[in-house]
């Protein structure tokens, strides 16, 4: 049986390791918080080299229209700006959260414009839905 298991219910934990182990809530908060740390980063250094994906097929015709250079151009500005939202979750979640979320917005409304990548689109309002969870549990665990 886990030491977790042997506390009494309410008892607060005194390590950190202790504390996280027991409370679910924690461990959703760090899982959300490692993978919008991680994740935006390996999508944002993608977008310099398109290992994954050639990215700039998921720019609507429209935004490249009015984006100044080449959609792989406007793609390197989209990497930097996603390294520095993963940087800024790594750093202070409680805000970082939140610009991810937006950031997640504007690709979704991007996609919607884009016929043909209406499941993506659904994917990544999940995605919203875990940043803003992140920023709901920041407010709690992001000491």
């Amino acid at each position: 049986m886990s030491t977790a298991a042997l506390r009494e219910p309410g008892a607060i934990a005194t390590s950190p390791s202790a504390r996280i182990s027991a409370d679910p809530a924690e461990q959703a908060f760090w899982l959300l918080r490692i993978a919008f740390t991680v994740a935006p980063i390996a999508f944002g250094l993608d977008k310099f080299f398109n290992v994954m994906v050639d990215w700039p097929q998921y720019l609507a015709p429209w935004i490249n229209d009015i984006a100044p250079g080449s959609g792989q151009d406007f793609m390197y500005v989209v990497g930097a700006i996603e390294i520095v939202a993963g940087l800024i979750v790594a750093l202070r979640p409680r805000i970082g959260a939140y610009v991810v979320a937006a950031w997640l917005a504007g690709i979704i409304f991007n996609l919607l414009t884009l016929s043909g990548y209406y499941d993506v689109a659904l994917r990544d309002f999940g995605l919203l839905l875990g940043a803003l969870t992140l920023g709901r549990l920041s407010a709690v665990y992001d000491r």
